[in-house]
Parts: structure tokens; sequence; C-alpha cells
């Protein structure tokens, strides 16, 4: 995919690893600056150290939880006191609890929603308006075909990215009222060979589970759309995918 982001400044969360990291390395190979968005400090410094001097963008590491609002609204008030702006939001951190409903716990049930909706929600609050502001921007929501269709032992995983894929929509729409050069994108990703899937289910069978480098790229495609066009969702699993449709 050839997208020049040479000059744009883009923000990753729960970029050290996983689908994130390669969001991360694709954006910095198009020549963004990447501000890597997670609590895994170690992870995401490696990932930064890897970055430097091999791309045409540079990454650096950003210590967030996204689950706190107050954290998110200080990284943003302190990077507007650097001078810096976000010109591409990446909301791409999630958990997951695989439990039946009957066993999960209340502090369980909150941590996947906070960090699956609420902080994404958070982020678009701090960046949308600074982009009306500025007149342009992207917002890429990273989703799940369980936005669509649900399976046992996901009640609030499919809660989380059921309510942010509805967001999303009314993100959407509310930028083609206030300001068309935001493009907001939610993306439907389907089974990845990543971390979030291998450490949960190690038994899985990775031909069913495609490269996160393909969503990754993904990403890079919602980016490349001319500004006379929007693209407000792609879906994109694996031949085998199971739970799509």
């Amino acid at each position: 995919m050839q997208v020049d982001l040479h000059g744009k400044q883009a923000l990753v969360t729960g970029g050290a690893r996983g689908l994130g990291a390669s969001i991360v390395r694709r954006l910095a190979g198009a020549g963004a600056s990447v501000l890597v968005a997670d609590l895994r400090k170690d992870l995401a410094r490696d990932l930064c150290n890897e970055l430097a001097g091999t791309v045409r963008g540079d990454a650096r590491f950003v210590e967030l939880d996204v689950r706190d609002a107050a954290a998110v609204a200080e990284v943003f008030t302190d990077l507007e006191a650097e001078g810096q702006t976000v010109d591409i939001l990446v909301n791409n951190a999630a958990v997951d609890v695989s439990k039946p409903i009957e066993h999960l716990s209340a502090d369980e049930v909150t941590r996947v929603i906070t960090t699956n909706l609420l902080g994404p929600v958070y982020l678009c609050l701090e960046t949308y308006r600074r982009m009306v502001a500025r007149g342009g921007g992207h917002i890429v929501n990273i989703l799940s075909t369980a936005a669509n269709r649900t399976w046992t032992e996901a009640g609030p995983y499919a809660a989380g990215k059921s309510g942010l894929r509805a967001f999303t929509h009314t993100l959407f729409k509310e930028a083609q009222r206030d300001c068309p050069g935001i493009g907001v994108t939610g993306i439907i990703a389907g089974g990845m060979e990543t971390p979030f899937i291998l450490e949960r289910f190690p038994d899985a069978d990775v031909s069913m589970l495609q490269s996160p480098d393909i969503v990754a790229d993904t990403v890079l495609y919602a980016l490349s759309v001319p500004a006379g066009s929007a693209v407000s969702e792609l879906v994109v699993v694996p031949r085998k995918e199971p739970s799509w449709p």
C-alpha cells in the first residue's frame, strides 16, 4: 500500500505488540511519527528502538491507560504544550475475559467494557474536537466480528465491540456534518495470529487465523482514500473465519 504520511503524527493504543505493533510499523514505514500508547513499557520501548533509523518515520513511547479519562486528557494537553497534534488516531487496545456469564465478576466486566468501549470513546472525545478545529484528521477504531455476531463466553467483549461500532457509526455521521476533512473508519477484524488469541487459546488452529499485518494494511488502505470519498467500515477476516457473517 503506497501511502505518504510524512508530516503526520499518529497515536496507536495497545501499540506495543500484536496488531498494534503491526499498525505502528506500517504507519512509521509510510513516514508518520507514531506515538506508541501502551502500559507495556519494555515492549513499547523495544519496538521504538527497533524502528529507530530503519524506516522513514519514527516512533516514541507514551505510557497510557486508556481506562483513565484524566490520563487520556493529560496526554493531549501535554502534546498541545509541545506544539504537537494527533492527525491519526487508531483505537486498538482491547482485552477479553473468556468465561461463561454466570462465572464473570463485576470487576472483570468493568475491565473489559472500560478498555474496549469507554477507552476508545475517551480518546475520540479528545481527538475529534481538535480535528474539527484543525479541519481534518482520521480516526480508526478496531472492531471485531463480535460487533456483528457473538458466541458463548464473549458477553462483555461483544457488548464492548458492539457499542464501539455504534459509536463509530455515529461519529462518522457527525463528521459528515461537522468537518468533511475528518475520516472515521471502523475495521471489523477477524481472528489474528497474535498474543491476544494465542495466550488465551494456546491450542488454537493457526490455519484459521490471519496475520495482523493484513489488518494493518487495511488501516493504511482506509487512510489512502482520496478526500472526496469516505470509508466508514471495512471487514477483513480469514477465509475460514467461523464467526462471519
